[in-house]
């Protein structure tokens, strides 16, 4: 779960009146059975500390921090080396990290005339990055998994952010509309938004109603589904190298415009936590 884009290399915090969340859906219900929930201390000289709840059930289903604590008060990375903590079968990791996001956004931006430019090349990210044996969440295979970020403001606990396909929120929602988007359920995607994103695919991909409602199962609910008995590769969960923004793209123009022309990160780690060493601020930052 990777938030807070173009992050400093260092003193960049995770807010420390948010709840940050993972969600499992183990039984393809589309709501969470398995959820887990970070919070964090207010940065102090430059240094946090993270504790994470998992919570089952109807606690899974709740937007607070809830459940039994499996971490409690890790060190969070403030620099280029990654801080990682593990209990019983939980490894974790949070802090800043080079974002592996890439795409030619300025490109996409002047209507598909392509810069060759990555936009997410220099770019950092907080990263939070949680491994588990696949016993932890299931015995079925196939699950589904999404995020969100929760704030607590006026005395409410708000969903600012929630998501799990990449850039859905970016090219369907209106500006107006991302707050009521945010706020919402995965279980009532379609019923809410099949209509509406129906009309957007026919515009922008001259969609048939019935090949447009197709390709918006693959998206709706937001919600990304995993058969861990196969590989992982986009939409069958997501890696880190899966060329996400050319699928999307290929999605709205109905396999028009099937890439940007924009490789993958080559900074990655070969193991935990992944995510690369974080840029160095520019000269001057």
């Amino acid at each position: 779960m990777n938030v807070h884009p173009i992050a400093p290399a260092e003193g960049a915090a995770f807010h420390p009146d948010a709840v940050y969340r993972i969600n499992v859906d183990t039984d393809g219900d589309q709501q969470a059975d398995v959820a887990f929930s970070l919070v964090f201390s207010p940065p102090r000289d430059g240094s946090q500390t993270a504790t994470m709840y998992r919570a089952t059930g109807t606690q899974a289903r709740a937007h607070e921090a809830v459940g039994y604590e499996i971490f409690t008060d890790a060190p969070v990375g403030s620099g280029p080396e990654p801080a990682v903590v593990e209990a019983g079968p939980y490894r974790f990791s949070a802090g800043p990290r080079s974002d592996p996001f890439f795409a030619d956004l300025d490109g996409i931006v002047k209507e598909f005339q392509w810069t060759g430019v990555d936009w997410g090349a220099d770019k950092n990210v907080l990263g939070i990055v949680l491994e588990m044996p696949n016993a932890e969440l299931a015995a079925d295979p196939t699950i589904g998994v999404w995020a969100r970020v929760s704030l607590h403001q006026d005395g409410q606990l708000k969903s600012v952010d929630r998501g799990a396909h990449p850039s859905l929120t970016a090219y369907f929602n209106a500006e107006d509309a991302k707050d009521t988007y945010n706020a919402g359920e995965p279980a009532k995607d379609w019923d809410t938004y099949r209509e509406p994103w129906t009309a957007a695919l026919q515009h922008f991909g001259n969609y048939e109603p019935r090949a447009a409602e197709q390709a918006l199962r693959t998206v709706l609910p937001d919600i990304l589904r995993y058969d861990r008995a196969r590989p992982a590769a986009y939409p069958n969960g997501r890696t880190l190298t899966d060329d996400v923004t050319s699928a999307r793209l290929s999605m709205l123009s109905n396999g028009k415009i099937t890439t940007d022309h924009i490789a993958a990160h080559t900074d990655l780690l070969p193991a935990f936590p992944y995510l690369g060493t974080p840029h160095p601020l520019p000269a001057g930052g």
